[in-house]
């Protein structure tokens, strides 16, 4: 029985890097940033790779410098990694270019982020990914943080066989911060599906004094094209030997991928396309829509490049009749962004005769619902409209599609919670610590996700989590919540935090006023809510509590407390005895006093 851990996509990443890495060159940019972190802890703690070493940390002064130092590293016959996003991606292009022509093995770990344009933006969408679709890197993309896991694993096997780069991202925020459970693939059962053959190889093609040979040379008009066109074969190799390494992880893990994923009816008229987190949100669209009666599809892209159109054209059910491809990204001045353009190729060149709409999604991490992704199929089915966005209201170039008609597609049976924080006050931390609790513990999937402003301390945080007897594939924000607990009561006069709350759910409020003093404090239209939606309304000074207990600063402690109390997900005296063993562990470094 496969072990299950709760963690995030970019720990996921990390755990599969740090296995097949001999060296990994690194610079720090958000959101990536804690991959590099993890494998650093790893390396000092004395953590062991496939090849019984450990990981070898080189932090240089910029991204180009560690793309530079992963070249060198690579043309000397060592494994080499390196995890990355956005303006950092940007700056290692050379020598991505370098890389892919000298067909060196290696992963590149991106979370995929938005680039600057008229502002910068620390949020995910594929701008940054996309900018590197003609380096030669082969291009394989993860939904969720399960399939960064499992794809991980492809995207190390493929490159050592293939000899081809492989760019492995996933979206940046969405998926490389969400705390999830799932699956760990333990190095044991990677280790046998690696052929050493191919590590072998790679190591024998290594600069060495001892056999010298001649690389990375200038040529003349002469020779370099030919040269150029050399490369083909290898890339012409890589869909089958990725179907190959997806087949045997496949195997060993009972989660079976292909290049291009179907979901839906199989006699689908309407079929989105797409790549990232946002195909999970859709995937739940098509489950609801699809249980309703309603013949639509989705396609959800993996190995993005080389794009293979054979497999693509083979995915798309005989009676779809419109297909809409979405983007995460913005390519201002094309005919259309990247993913449309590739498909209307693959159309064409294949002989495949179907309407094709392209639509914009989710730019800087904007929200992406299953209200949206039902909006897009009502446009298939109606308007037609093209090049279209969703999910924004844009009214200069009226580009955006009406999202009239809001859908719950949660799978019945989740319990889904909203926690209103300040930034550091601690509540994420808790959130955290809840999360791994009910994950570790009981038999429920767990899903959390952190919402900030980028004041990051001191500004708002809202927590969402989602608790339920199955995979949790909702790769957006808590719009309907059972639970909602607010940790902050200023804030009960300038968020409306009861808007998603669920009729009939419950909510907390931290808060020193007295129920009389309620009265006055809560503004009308928060009593109106509580009476209307029936909750089951709570106080606690959660403040008092925690001086008394001796630390004013643990007062996410005693919020944590009150929620498994209240949530009754797990008994409560289970819930404690938990709470205090994740306090020892997060706080064991501060001392006894502060444990007590």
């Amino acid at each position: 029985m496969a072990k299950k851990i709760t963690i995030d996509g970019n720990t996921a990443a990390a755990h599969v890097a740090y296995a097949f890495s001999d060296v990994s060159a690194i610079y720090p940019i958000t959101p990536s940033s804690p991959m590099a972190e993890v494998a650093d802890e790893w390396a000092a703690a004395g953590r062991k790779n496939l090849f019984g070493q450990v990981l070898h940390i080189a932090e240089m002064q910029s991204e180009a410098g560690a793309a530079g130092a992963v070249h060198g590293s690579l043309a000397a016959g060592a494994l080499t990694t390196t995890f990355t996003a956005s303006q950092g991606l940007l700056l290692m292009i050379p020598n991505m270019y370098k890389i892919a022509g000298e067909l060196l093995p290696c992963v590149f770990h991106v979370s995929a982020r938005a680039l600057a344009a008229h502002a910068l933006s620390i949020f995910g969408d594929h701008a940054d990914v996309m900018a590197c679709r003609q380096t030669g890197f082969a291009m394989l993309a993860s939904n969720n943080v399960q399939e960064v896991m499992d794809l991980a694993l492809v995207a190390h096997l493929s490159t050592l066989e293939a000899k081809v780069p492989f760019l492995h991202f996933f979206d940046g925020f969405r998926t490389s911060h969400e705390v999830s459970k799932i699956e760990e693939i333990e190095y044991d059962e990677m280790d046998k599906l690696l052929d050493r053959k191919f590590v072998d190889e790679f190591r024998a093609r290594a600069l060495n004094p001892e056999h010298p040979h001649l690389q990375g040379t200038a040529q003349n008009p002469d020779i370099y094209f030919q040269n150029r066109e050399a490369a083909n074969k290898y890339y012409n190799a890589v869909p089958a030997i990725v179907e190959k390494y997806m087949e045997k992880v496949g195997e060993l893990t009972g989660r079976h991928y292909k290049l291009f994923d179907y979901a839906g009816a199989p006699d689908a008229k309407h079929v989105i396309v797409m790549i990232g987190s946002g195909a999970d949100a859709a995937e739940e669209t098509v489950n609801y829509l699809t249980a309703r009666g309603e013949k639509v599809g989705l396609i959800k892209i993996h190995l993005y490049r080389p794009f293979c159109a054979d497999r693509f054209i083979a995915a798309i059910p005989a009676s779809a009749e419109v297909l809409t491809v979405l983007d995460r990204t913005k390519e201002a001045g094309s005919l259309g962004e990247p993913l449309y353009t590739d498909v209307c190729s693959a159309l064409l060149e294949k002989g495949r005769n179907l309407c094709v709409l392209g639509g914009r999604y989710g730019l800087g991490s904007k929200e992406f619902t299953p209200s949206m992704v039902l909006s897009v199929y009502k446009n298939m089915a109606g308007a037609k409209k093209n090049h279209f966005t969703v999910g924004i209201t844009d009214d200069v170039t009226f580009t955006s599609l009406p999202v009239d008609e809001k859908i719950d597609v949660a799978v019945p049976g989740t319990t889904r919670c909203k926690f209103y924080g300040l930034g550091s006050d601690g509540t994420v931390g808790a959130n955290k610590n809840s999360i791994k609790i009910i994950g570790d513990h009981t038999d429920l999937y767990a899903q959390g996700y952190f919402e900030y402003d980028s004041k990051k301390s001191g500004g708002l945080t809202i927590s969402h989590l989602r608790f339920g007897k199955n995979p949790i594939k909702s790769s957006y924000l808590v719009d309907q919540a059972e639970f909602i607990a607010c940790h902050n009561s200023s804030y009960v006069t300038r968020y409306d935090m009861l808007a998603s709350a669920k009729e009939g759910g419950t909510f907390l409020l931290n808060c020193a006023w007295s129920k009389e003093e309620l009265e006055d404090k809560l503004p009308a239209v928060m009593k109106n809510q509580i009476a209307r939606k029936k909750l089951k309304f709570f106080i606690i000074d959660g403040l008092h509590l925690a001086i008394k207990a001796g630390s004013a600063k643990s007062t996410n402690m005693v919020m944590q407390a009150a929620f498994f109390k209240l949530a009754n997900i797990i008994p409560y005296e289970e819930a404690e005895d938990y709470m205090k063993k994740a306090v020892i562990k997060t706080y064991g470094k501060k001392g006894q006093k502060v444990i007590d």
